[in-house]
């Protein structure tokens, strides 16, 4: 009870209403355009310090996820996913180690340049041929990485799955469940480098329910939304996330 209290009396009135509209994005992006996530990444940094904040938007994140993998259970590549774990798990191990000897400033900027690389290559022709195993195994590999060490995984697959021609549904209810078993194993893995603790887990169960409004009004939404203007928010969600990492 002493840790809730300190922890909800520790934060002035302008962070909370920071934390509360990044859970409320979370949300919205996990059941409509991912790319928003980043946002709420950007804003969760500014109160908490960069790892504690990728704990604590890790939290937030799973929260979406349970409701987004029910929301999209039918709209799912499977075999994409099947193709895609080794190389994550990959990803996210490399990403564990850059964690323990890389400053913050480092990780920034060091995933702005493979974001923006990755952006610029989604326009070159043939949209380096996506379908090619490799080259989903490659993406995978950096959405891993990249989601362990900022939780920034949304924006490398989103710019595969774009160039793989993925319609809205089938996009979203493949990146709900690949992003919620990716989550789940940065799990213990951040418990145990200590970018989770009892601070982050407190601060993260209070903005549950906010989370869950944003999932709504993200269904509300998405079904409102044609598949150019889709493609075309998700990628500037994605060059954006990537300027602000590089530039930020």
């Amino acid at each position: 009870m002493e840790l809730i209290t300190q922890t909800l009396a520790g934060l002035p009135g302008w962070a909370w209403l920071v934390l509360i509209g990044a859970a409320l994005l979370v949300g919205f992006g996990k059941t409509a355009i991912g790319g928003v996530v980043m946002i709420a990444v950007v804003a969760s940094a500014m109160v908490l310090p960069t790892k504690e904040s990728t704990g604590f938007m890790l939290l937030l994140l799973l929260t979406g996820d349970v409701v987004a993998v029910w929301t999209y259970r039918h709209n799912v590549d499977w075999r994409l996913i099947g193709r895609l774990v080794l190389p994550i798990l990959v990803g996210i191990g490399v990403g564990a180690g850059f964690l323990r000897w890389v400053d913050d400033l480092v990780l920034k900027r060091t995933i702005g340049v493979i974001v923006l690389t990755l952006l610029v290559a989604g326009f070159w022709p043939d949209k380096l041929a996506a379908h090619r195993p490799w080259v989903g195994r490659g993406y995978g590999a950096l959405a891993g990485f990249t989601t362990m060490v900022a939780n920034a995984g949304g924006s490398p697959m989103s710019l595969y799955l774009l160039a793989a021609k993925y319609d809205k549904w089938r996009f979203l209810g493949t990146t709900s469940w690949l992003f919620f078993a990716v989550n789940l194993t940065k799990l213990p893995v951040s418990i145990g480098l200590g970018i989770i603790s009892p601070r982050t887990a407190v601060l993260a169960a209070v903005l549950v329910p906010v989370v869950l409004l944003g999932t709504w009004l993200g269904r509300l939404t998405i079904a409102r939304i044609d598949q150019v203007t889709f493609d075309r928010l998700i990628t500037a969600f994605v060059a954006l996330a990537g300027l602000w990492l590089l530039l930020g």
